[in-house]
């Protein structure tokens, strides 16, 4: 998705406005302001050859598996206009058996040149015109929601909105479904771009730790920063908590984002807004946390229906009377930090008040986050996929009436964090009556591997905790969902966990068709049960 209209920019135009602590970019050993390559008009960038328009910049940078530089040709069929990359791609694309005809600029690193050169030749964040307020949101668990649930209040209050996220990426009223849940840098940059060009008024972004990681928001500034929350999740990638902390915090510099908004119910919230170096507004959401100062409480949490109201009190005495109709106090969280951070772009309290009254915007639905298949028993689809995750929703879905039950299906994605396996089983084993172990995303990985590192987890608590817990294996994963409904009542609650709106399973390499909320609806059909609507898979 890209803007129908970009102005063209020299290369000379766009890398002199780069941070000089940038790396330096040559051509055949020679800065590139001394070679008639300065003055070529570039108007895209693309870091995937398939993505190549004409009049693009291809930056090939090295990849797990293989070198970016090894697709200059299929870049320069797609209208590429030149090439950036390192040393070793330079000498790639000159050992091809197809030299290629683009010039080839060379950078040290040119994975860090990626972000800036995006938003200068897509102009997606100009400071002299109008654009939208952008908002961004990373932390472990709440992301999606916390996205949505801002979009929602910001349309209540009149203003169009866009979204880039796991579960899609909305333009307007346009929606493309997401791959990633922050797209490759060129896309950020040509997204905002063409929010722009459409005259939004704001849009939200989820910002993950791969990510933050890989550069993908890069040259990206946002008005408006959230967390979350941090729990374990992606030790794969970062090696432990600190780290992966550090890579969380690295979005509330100054440089980065305007204001940040942090919830601090625990250490590492607290640890977040300490370490920002840009202003901090804190959000207190958990009554229950030990007692500390924050701009902005959530007090007075009642249920009402499956969710909850509660009240949000502020400086100068401010209090706005709130309610979500999600379950779980986590989504009270995501709610009370939605409105926070709405509130910290400028938006008057008694303006969000209205909104909120007339609109009900922390009630809007996401796709495979606390989704309602049906009442009788309760089936619900969530994207729970880590141990904090599993033990909120868990905890949210336990019903008051006695003799209910809670099933549990859920599994582990492979070639992720194994660590967190055991720990998943275990917090299943404790919170729920049954726990069914199945497949998730196995990817590489031997699913019965996967599935035994969860049922360890599960089976060492119900041993050492004399849990009244029964734990089972059934597998594939809509065999698991089908056993679940077979043993329900009306009464029990059936939850299928970690993957929420996917829609692919992958399995060496082979993408499957499998819905859990089109899994779960049939089942319940095949069982007599009522389901709440028809659910169809998405393209």
């Amino acid at each position: 998705m890209r803007p129908r209209r970009v102005q063209p920019v020299s290369l000379a135009a766009a890398l002199g406005g780069l941070d000089a602590a940038l790396p330096a970019i040559t051509v055949d050993g020679a800065p590139v302001g001394d070679s008639a390559v300065a003055s070529l008009q570039v108007t895209g960038v693309a870091v995937d050859s398939r993505d190549a328009a004409p009049g693009d910049l291809y930056i090939a940078v090295p990849g797990a598996q293989r070198h970016g530089a090894e697709f200059t040709a299929q870049a320069a069929a797609g209208g590429a206009v030149a090439v950036l990359t390192d040393a070793d791609g330079a000498a790639l694309i000159g050992a091809g058996p197809h030299p290629s005809a683009l010039p080839v600029l060379v950078a040290e690193r040119p994975r860090l040149l990626v972000g800036p050169l995006s938003a200068a030749v897509f102009a997606s964040q100009p400071a002299d015109a109008a654009r939208p307020a952008l908002f961004g949101v990373t932390g472990t668990n709440g992301k999606t929601t916390t996205t949505y649930f801002i979009n929602a209040l910001l349309r209540a209050l009149g203003r169009t909105t866009g979204l880039i996220g796991t579960i899609e990426i909305l333009a307007g009223a346009e929606a493309i479904p997401s791959t990633l849940t922050t797209p490759e840098s060129p896309q950020v940059h040509s997204l905002l771009a063409l929010m722009r060009e459409r005259g939004l008024g704001a849009a939200a972004m989820e910002v993950s730790s791969h990510a933050l990681e890989y550069g993908r928001v890069d040259g990206v500034v946002f008005d408006v920063a959230g967390f979350t929350n941090l729990t374990q999740d992606h030790l794969d990638l970062h090696g432990d908590m600190e780290s992966y902390f550090a890579v969380k915090a690295s979005l509330f510099g100054a440089a980065r984002s305007g204001v940040g908004v942090v919830t601090v119910d625990d250490e590492w919230g607290t640890r977040m807004a300490a370490a920002a170096t840009g202003p901090v507004v804190t959000l207190r959401t958990d009554p229950d946390a030990p007692e500390a100062p924050a701009d902005w409480t959530v007090e007075a949490i009642e249920p009402a229906g499956l969710g909850h109201r509660f009240t949000l009190r502020g400086p100068g005495g401010t209090a706005l009377a709130l309610s979500t109709g999600l379950p779980g106090t986590f989504n009270v969280s995501n709610a009370a930090l939605a409105a926070v951070m709405v509130l910290a772009s400028g938006v008057d309290p008694e303006d969000l008040q209205r909104a909120a009254a007339a609109h009900d915007p922390f009630t809007a639905q996401v796709p495979g986050r606390m989704q309602l298949i049906s009442d009788a028993p309760t089936g619900i689809v969530d994207f729970a996929h880590n141990p904090d995750a599993l033990v909120r929703t868990l905890a949210a879905v336990r019903r008051p009436d006695p003799g209910s039950r809670v099933i549990i299906v859920f599994g582990a994605t492979g070639q992720r964090d194994e660590t967190k396996r055991p720990i998943m089983g275990a917090a299943a084993a404790r919170l729920a009556d049954v726990v069914i172990v199945t497949d998730d995303d196995p990817h590489d990985e031997d699913e019965a591997q996967i599935r035994r590192g969860v049922l360890d987890g599960a089976l060492a608590a119900v041993r050492a905790e004399n849990l009244a817990c029964e734990v089972l294996e059934v597998f594939p994963r809509a065999e698991a969902i089908e056993a679940a409904v077979a043993m329900a009542g009306e009464r029990d609650t059936v939850l299928v966990a970690g993957r929420g709106h996917e829609v692919w399973q992958e399995i060496k390499g082979v993408n499957h068709a499998l819905d859990d909320r089109v899994e779960l609806a049939a089942s319940l059909t095949r069982h007599g049960f009522s389901v709440r609507t028809p659910v169809a898979i998405e393209s």
